[in-house]
């Protein structure tokens, strides 16, 4: 593992706003090792990889595989010098089979047709070689997220990649499917495939990697072996300061109930059943966490409350006013703030400004109107003093969201979700993608509206943060609530990702306290 296989020099990247995403960044890859790739969003670390895997290009800089010079000038090239990426959303086609999804592209032809018999043939002798089970029939819109992960793996395999990029490989996964990526990923480490491993879930780069760059405002902070150094030096090192890496909050003290979801019953357009009779509460001044592998119901359940779709049967009310059949707007008019789990569809208006963003939900208010027309200067300063108290790293709030990292998007919804007083947070994967430092601030900002006397329903694929953040905890699985804890620190992650993984269910009586909480 001494070789250098891989050597990136004074990588510079300057984007046409002049954000200099990465500046003169030395990055090294020896042969047959699994190497962390972590930064605060906006770090640069995405920049280096895209630029590696061809989707970008530097203004300054080269790249040497085996100590000759390579121009990669698009992700073909790229996987001609065997460098594939797995990207944390998936480039799967959900209607087609593993095996056509394996072989899209590079169709094997028979008589002028696909050969299918000898895609799947191709997929199970793959799969037997890396030990990445996949059914080569499956069609991918029916497989778990985990089963999904194997077959981007598996792609880049057969396109030829020894040297695998995966994107925050873990996001979505339940322990039992991490423990088994990891096993995966030391198979393909010692058959000789050299990994690189960019996560923010440090315990993790600590338990799988071998050594670690940490980079932090386009540069790089060193390369260190990952046993020389802790979490707590890892996270100093990308943040520039001390994290607390726990989150810190007090017993909950729950009041009314504000949230009432009743029977709820959802049937998708293929006919589908996506959510069983669905029945919880969350009170004032607690966080009600829901756990489960994405695809179990809780992207639905979510659209149903906030009113951007509409269930079949079943009752919900806000403080006692039913919602079934009110707006989007007329939901948040009762106090209801959403961070959603999709932030460019859902969140913000990519070609709008930060400012924009920022005000889209109090826009009517009298204190931002002068008469007919917007008080600029007040809403200037609000944007301003939002921007700043929520660190989002930006030239200037007239700057266009979408040339901002992804981190610091998702600091835009939070900034304008947090600060217009919710009664009730509907809080969706809140720190996806997000580095630890603004996870941490996060996870303050809910306690401190929970604290407040905000009711929170929390939903997240991270479990670590869904443990950790919930006051009391329920868990999704095929649409229906399999198991709740009152109290979540009560419960394990082992035991979690049971019932998550369909394992375990609790009975109905169990499961009904949720509801008379």
């Amino acid at each position: 593992m001494e070789q250098e296989l891989l050597r990136m020099e004074g990588i510079t990247k300057v984007y046409p706003n002049g954000i200099a995403a990465n500046q003169g960044v030395d990055f090294s890859l020896k042969d047959g090792e699994i190497h962390a790739l972590v930064g605060e969003n906006g770090a640069g670390k995405s920049t280096l990889m895209k630029i590696l895997f061809g989707f970008e290009h530097p203004e300054e800089g080269s790249i040497y595989i085996n100590g000759k010079k390579v121009n990669i000038t698009s992700p073909s090239a790229a996987i001609k010098n065997g460098i594939g990426m797995v990207h944390q959303h998936f480039m799967l086609v959900p209607s087609l089979t593993v095996a056509e999804n394996m072989v899209l592209g590079a169709e094997p032809q028979k008589g002028g047709f696909i050969d299918f018999n000898r895609a799947i043939a191709i997929t199970e002798e793959l799969s037997k070689k890396y030990n990445l089970k996949v059914d080569p029939r499956a069609v991918v819109a029916d497989l778990p997220v985990g089963m999904k992960q194997k077959i981007e793996i598996l792609k880049a395999l057969l396109r030829g990649a020894k040297i695998l990029i995966l994107d925050e490989p873990t996001a979505v996964l339940t322990p039992q499917e991490t423990v088994e990526l990891f096993q995966e990923l030391i198979n393909l480490k010692d058959k000789g495939h050299t990994i690189v491993f960019i996560s923010h879930k440090l315990k993790e780069v600590k338990q799988i990697t071998n050594r670690v760059t940490i980079m932090r405002n386009g540069r790089s902070m060193g390369v260190f072996n990952t046993s020389d150094v802790t979490e707590q030096d890892i996270s100093r090192l990308m943040v520039g300061r001390d994290v607390i890496l726990n989150i810190q909050k007090g017993k909950s003290k729950p009041e009314n109930r504000v949230l009432n979801v009743n029977n709820l019953n959802y049937t998708n357009e293929l006919g589908k059943t996506v959510l069983k009779n669905v029945s919880f509460s969350v009170r004032k001044g607690e966080i009600l966490g829901i756990a489960g592998v994405e695809g179990n119901g809780q992207r639905e359940l979510v659209e149903i409350i906030t009113g951007l779709r509409k269930s079949n049967n079943g009752e919900m009310s806000i403080n006692e006013s039913k919602i079934n059949n009110l707006s989007i707007k007329q939901i948040r008019n009762l106090g209801t703030s959403h961070i959603p789990e999709d932030r460019m569809t859902y969140g913000v208006a990519g070609e709008g400004s930060i400012e924009e963003n920022l005000i889209s939900d109090r826009i009517e208010k009298k204190s931002l109107n002068k008469k007919i027309l917007l008080d600029m200067k007040k809403i200037n300063g609000l944007s301003k003093q939002l921007a700043e108290e929520y660190k989002v790293k930006c030239n200037s709030p007239k700057q266009t969201v979408k040339m901002l990292s992804g981190g610091n998007i998702q600091k835009v919804v939070v900034a304008r979700e947090f600060s217009s007083e919710p009664k009730l947070l509907i809080a969706d994967q809140p720190t996806r993608g997000i580095d630890v430092g603004a996870t941490e601030f996060i996870h303050n900002r809910v306690v401190e509206l929970r604290d407040n006397g905000t009711a929170v329903l929390l939903i997240s694929a991270d479990l670590n943060e869904v443990m950790e953040l919930s006051d009391s905890l329920i868990v999704m699985y095929g649409g229906e609530i399999v198991a709740y804890f009152e109290d979540a620190s009560k419960v394990s992650e082992i035991e979690l990702g049971e019932y998550m993984l369909g394992l375990k269910k609790q009975s109905k009586e169990e499961v009904g306290r949720v509801v008379n909480a």
